[in-house]
């Protein structure tokens, strides 16, 4: 064996672990992970650090090619949610060993070793990921749909990454699947009213009303969403699937501390560099002016439609890196409140909605990323008012796709929104552990 593995220690190393799986993956399938976020990481910021490092490593070949690289961390809330001390790992890509120079060679088996000798190290008697940073906010490992673009955050691997873990003794944690809904602007499309019943009495009956994100202070109204999301259904989830056992992370930004606020609030830390907030996106409903539920969708930061040389919906490089530079241009909205978008009383037409709008944002696509409804409220239909007037937005600004992230298969309540869209499963994936004792 002649592959080495070492630290990160320095500026130029870090670029090498950035550019590995831009160099070992299609550019029209993988969707990296932020920069931002790595960077952060690597210099110890953000909220992470009260658990301990994120240690980055690299895995090179005899020519000093890099080859894998994996990070290295620990949580102490996640060991107590699982019972046991647990060493985590993530960021997790290798070059296949049936395409290496050197017979024999094997990026996966080195990396994971090394985990298995840091857990030996910390005594813990737990192997469990790829996760960056938990589970909870995890794409997991792609087991089918490889021919498919990835949701987000590096959401993409090939085929060999899951015959790797079990070739190394892991078995697969938590299942999960992606969504995909497609034709959201098409004008033929069932009408929210009937996609998404709900009776109308009782918008006036319960004094409910929809807002929007827009203007105004938006720091605000977040203590009180954050209420929602806080003892939302996350906290105490269904038998084999993670627990969302750190809710807060804020964004690494330049001192914008409105932008920190909001990445607080929809525990998607990396929004603020990434994407400008649609305010037609961002929904929340209020019973006689008490927020009970909410739903968050941004438009998607990996795809650059109609750009010069790139065919339409898919990701560039170029445009990635464009979108990662509007944090400075975000703060301005974020800095913004919400406003009522749906009163008592009847809605646009689904056809005058879309002709007022149309052009707006044509084949542009969004991604479900965050939603809650506080406990007392559940089972009374707000989430599915809600999936309504968010339907009506997306065909309205011209959105023709909304993107899920991952969610447990079975999961009724987390796939009604995609299924009253039309929507249906994309990519199925894994988590991997190894039990060392």
């Amino acid at each position: 064996m002649v592959i080495r593995v070492s630290k990160v220690t320095n500026p130029a190393e870090l670029r090498e672990f950035c550019d590995l799986p831009l160099r070992l993956h299609p550019p029209e399938l993988y969707v990296p992970v932020p920069e931002q976020r790595i960077q952060a990481w690597y210099r110890g910021t953000g909220p992470q650090r009260r658990y301990g490092p994120v240690d980055l490593y690299l895995a090179r070949d005899g020519g000093g090619r890099v080859v894998g690289r994996t990070c290295l961390h620990r949580n102490t809330d996640l060991d107590r949610r699982l019972g046991r001390p647990v060493q985590l790992f993530g960021l997790t890509e290798f070059a296949d060993r049936a395409a290496m120079d050197v017979d024999g060679d094997d990026p996966a088996k080195e990396l994971l070793d090394l985990a298995e000798q840091a857990a030996t190290v910390s005594g813990c008697d737990l192997l469990l990921g790829p996760a960056a940073l938990l589970p909870d906010r995890s794409p997991g490992v792609l087991t089918s749909g490889f021919d498919l673009r990835g949701c987000s955050d590096g959401g993409w691997n090939p085929a060999h990454y899951a015959a790797a873990y079990a070739r190394h003794g892991f078995s697969p944690r938590w299942p999960g699947q992606t969504w995909l809904c497609e034709g959201l602007d098409d004008p033929g499309r069932l009408p929210p009213e009937k996609a998404f019943a709900f009776d109308e009495r009782r918008i006036q009956d319960e004094r409910l009303v929809v807002h929007r994100g827009r203007r105004r202070a938006l720091r605000r109204v977040l203590p009180r969403l954050l209420g929602i999301l806080n003892p939302a259904p996350e906290r105490n989830p269904a038998p084999g699937q993670p627990a969302r056992v750190e809710r807060v992370e804020r964004a690494e930004r330049g001192g914008e501390v409105s932008a920190a606020d909001f990445a607080d609030f929809v525990d998607y830390a990396d929004l603020a560099g990434r994407a400008a907030l649609d305010p037609d996106l961002l929904l929340y409903l209020t019973r006689a002016g008490e927020p009970v539920s909410f739903l968050l969708a941004v438009p998607d930061p990996s795809v650059h439609p109609g750009g010069a040389g790139a065919p339409q919906g898919r990701p560039t490089l170029q445009a990635w890196q464009a979108l990662q530079g509007l944090q400075a241009r975000t703060a301005p909205l974020l800095r913004r409140g919400l406003r009522p978008a749906a009163q008592q009383g009847p809605a646009r037409p689904w056809g005058q909605a879309q002709q007022q709008t149309q052009g707006r944002r044509r084949g542009a696509e969004a991604v479900l990323v965050a939603s809650g409804t506080a406990p007392q409220w559940q089972r009374r239909g707000y989430s599915t008012l809600l999936a309504r007037e968010l339907y009506r937005n997306l065909g309205a600004g011209g959105y023709a796709t909304l993107r899920g992230r991952r969610v447990p298969p079975g999961d009724r309540a987390a796939e009604a929104p995609y299924r009253g869209m039309g929507g249906r499963p994309l990519q199925q994936s894994v988590f991997y552990e190894r039990s060392l004792r």
